[in-house]
């Protein structure tokens, strides 16, 4: 496994650990048990721990890629900005997340309302998750890049 693959490997991670986490979330407020809110939260740490494998392979992988045919240095530019900036929101909903797990655990009042604010925060890491990885999947895959020409078959 070369370093491109590594990345290929953990960097969907990110992405799917806060859709998981919102819909755990959603269940344990809908059905009022902490011990379901407090796994979301758990999700929402392991999330931020998978953005930082993703942020650790990215180097490695654009230099494997940047020899391949095709290769644009823009797009991987984008890329590296917006997951930069995905990570860090990753890693302060995490901080945020472990806050929340705290309240929950010693039975304070805000903890309840943390869960509103972590779900509304997981909404918003939710859509830069989908920004950086349309980018980074814009880096090999033209088939998504929305200015890509698509040719028809006649039937």
């Amino acid at each position: 496994m070369n370093d491109a693959h590594m990345h290929l490997v953990v960097n969907h991670l990110p992405i799917v650990f806060p859709i998981v986490g919102a819909i755990v979330l959603l269940t344990g407020m809908l059905s009022k048990s902490e011990p379901v809110k407090r796994m979301a939260f758990l999700i929402f740490i392991l999330g931020a721990f998978c953005s930082l494998a993703a942020m650790a392979t990215g180097d490695e992988a654009e230099h494997f890629v940047k020899h391949l045919d095709g290769f644009e240095r823009n797009r991987i530019k984008t890329h590296e900005e917006l997951a930069e900036r995905f990570a860090l929101f990753s890693y302060v909903f995490a901080a945020v997340s472990a806050f929340a797990l705290w309240a929950s655990f010693k039975r304070k009042k805000l903890a309840n309302v943390l869960s509103f604010v972590i779900l509304a925060f997981a909404m918003a890491i939710l859509y830069f998750g989908k920004e950086t990885g349309t980018t980074g999947g814009e880096i090999r895959h033209n088939e998504i890049i929305e200015n890509a020409q698509t040719s028809t078959i006649d039937a």
